[in-house]
């Protein structure tokens, strides 16, 4: 039934198409390119008080391919994480343009959620992305739509999550991918004496739909409202539960500045292997899911409220093959609904140098409960502990796109 709806809504656009002048064809032909980043961190964790532990290591390196031949585009990405032992699909889908104010993407493409393509400015994303709710990618078919010159509509439906890339040395649940999804493995919930139970949950994402309205109501300054379902099927119940995602965004650009803010609550609702409904979900990427342990839960806390704000000054300047600074801070919180978890806190101030084709991230993150930012990784966004440190890295990511 879920396919045939599918195939409806393809022919209905396709039959829609001929009430219009066809898009203007692109010329025939394909381009390659890619990116190689390295990374170079000083670490200030929990364990090791003032001391830094600095290393370099090689981020990634990736290929693209951007084409187009009769009328039909294609947009690939490919990414190798040699540090983190997997590598994936970032994205890849068939585009085609009906008209010149809809346009279709049918595979792997960015889910149209919050602020595109990014929340944050600067290297380390704002905490909605390490929830799956910013930068996101799944399977599926998606509808840009302009009903007029300063509205945008996106209308998305997404069989599952993005295919997932092996992970060497571990058991591959599905965490070697780029953009975080809810996975087979340890949740937990809040039994009736208020304790924390783990608890295994084979969860699947399934036919998830999404729609996400961007009104320019003034020339640099956009308003925008999402809204997501979707289906968490546990097999072993063989039983779908519902979650949600809303969010509200607004973004502009005033003189050299640019601004980003976003509200977003989310409802992971989802069930155990025994039928418990979870206050804790299992989600990974880049090979590895969220740990727990030590009296801290893994994963992610499944309701939560998320707040974001970014400024950014951007200053031209022409310094050899350096053409710009920008200057960031990103900042942004969970803010859990279960009263006995502690909220997450991510705090990124940097610069951007950009030279050609280098792009130099330098960026101070600092976290509370983040997951990315301690010893223990994975501790944080679930349940939380009480009063942690604000620990801290010193990134910098030079990275040289083609």
């Amino acid at each position: 039934m879920v396919y045939q709806k599918i195939l409806l809504i393809i022919s209905l656009f396709f039959i829609a198409s001929s009430l219009y002048p066809q898009h203007p064809e692109k010329e025939d032909g394909f381009t390659l390119g890619g990116a190689l980043r390295y990374n170079l961190m000083s670490t200030n964790y929990e364990s090791n008080g003032n001391k830094l532990k600095t290393k370099t290591d090689w981020d990634t390196w990736r290929l693209n391919v951007e084409g187009s031949h009769s009328g039909i585009d294609l947009s690939f990405e490919y990414r190798f994480y040699p540090s983190s032992g997997t590598h994936f699909i970032h994205h890849g889908y068939l585009g085609y343009g009906f008209t010149d104010k809809i346009y279709m993407m049918l595979g792997v493409s960015q889910v149209p959620f919050g602020i595109a393509d990014f929340a944050s400015h600067s290297w380390w994303f704002q905490i909605p992305y390490y929830l799956g709710l910013e930068d996101d990618y799944d399977m599926g078919v998606r509808f840009d739509i302009a009903p007029a010159d300063n509205l945008d509509l996106s209308l998305a439906y997404y069989r599952q999550a993005e295919p997932a890339g092996p992970v060497a040395g571990a058991n591959n649940v599905g965490q070697g991918r780029y953009s975080y999804d809810i996975l087979p493995g340890t949740g937990s919930f809040l039994n009736q004496q208020g304790e924390l139970m783990s608890a295994y949950a084979t969860l699947h994402e399934v036919d998830q739909f999404n729609a996400r309205l961007n009104w320019e109501f003034i020339p640099g300054w956009v308003a925008g409202l999402s809204a997501q379902a979707g289906g968490l099927y546990n097999p072993k119940l063989d039983e779908t539960t519902t979650s949600s995602a809303f969010a509200g965004h607004l973004t502009g650009t005033f003189g050299r500045f640019s601004l980003k803010t976003e509200l977003i609550s989310y409802d992971y609702n989802s069930l155990s292997d025994e039928g418990d409904k979870l206050d804790v979900v299992q989600m990974g990427a880049y090979g590895y899911d969220y740990a727990g342990g030590d009296n801290y839960s893994g994963g992610v806390a499944a309701r939560a409220n998320v707040y974001v704000a970014g400024l950014a000054y951007t200053l031209p300047v022409s310094w050899g093959p350096v053409s710009s600074i920008q200057a960031h801070i990103d900042y942004s919180v969970v803010d859990k609904v279960e009263e006995t978890f502690y909220n997450t806190h991510h705090l990124v101030p940097g610069i951007l140098v950009t030279a050609g084709p280098v792009y130099t991230y330098v960026d101070y993150a600092m976290g509370k409960n983040q997951p990315w930012l301690t010893d223990d990784f994975g501790k944080g966004l679930g349940s939380g502990v009480e009063d942690p440190d604000w620990n801290s890295r010193l990134n910098v990511n030079v990275g040289y796109y083609f």
